[in-house]
């Protein structure tokens, strides 16, 4: 799970270090955005960033961890969006956010191509899944309103996930990529019977 940081945790921090690390996050991902996320290196992403290598590893243990960090904003607005859709509204329409969802991935394309794809990290495919697991797990129904047989809520939120995650993988390896409102057509389709 991602570890909570000064940055990340309310504590008081340095403005030279968040100035560092928002140069070392925005360099990851301008070269991630660029090529496959397992041929960028620390010494890449320090040059980039306008830092020494040894500055990077003073706030990253590993190219992962930067990678992860870069994409943490993103990652979190999309699993927000993604547990809102199948759970907040009426089973007979699909969520404008659900649409937003896939449009916000679909201009990212080939950022998320290359983190989602075998050539991406495991860090963030899990991150990505927890994230979207725990928003979704927030929403569902109380154990006592569950129905008898119905799976726990943190199984059904983690299958939903998985679903979400795996759909956004092989929707951007086709070759006949389907657009952002049809692949959400489909998607709500699927999370409307699973959730």
């Amino acid at each position: 799970m991602f570890e909570p940081t000064a940055e990340t945790s309310g504590s008081r921090v340095d403005p030279r270090v968040l100035r560092t690390r928002a140069l070392l996050r925005t360099a990851a991902l301008e070269l991630a955005s660029e090529r496959d996320a397992d041929t960028i290196t620390m010494a890449d992403i320090a040059e980039r960033a306008t830092v020494n290598r040894a500055t990077v590893y003073q706030h990253y243990k590993d190219r992962d961890e930067l990678l992860l960090a870069a994409m943490e904003g993103e990652i979190s607005g999309l699993a927000r969006a993604a547990a809102r859709c199948p759970l907040a509204y009426p089973p007979d329409r699909m969520p404008a956010e659900l649409v937003e969802l896939f449009r916000h991935v679909e201009s990212n394309a080939t950022l998320y191509q290359r983190m989602l794809g075998p050539t991406g990290t495991a860090r963030f495919v899990n991150r990505l899944r927890d994230l979207i697991a725990d928003e979704v797990t927030a929403q569902l129904s109380e154990p006592s309103d569950r129905p008898a047989g119905a799976l726990p809520a943190d199984l059904r939120a983690h299958y939903l996930a998985g679903a979400v995650v795996g759909l956004i993988t092989q929707w951007l390896t086709r070759a006949d990529r389907l657009s952002a409102e049809a692949v959400a057509a489909v998607a709500w389709e699927g999370l409307r019977r699973a959730s």
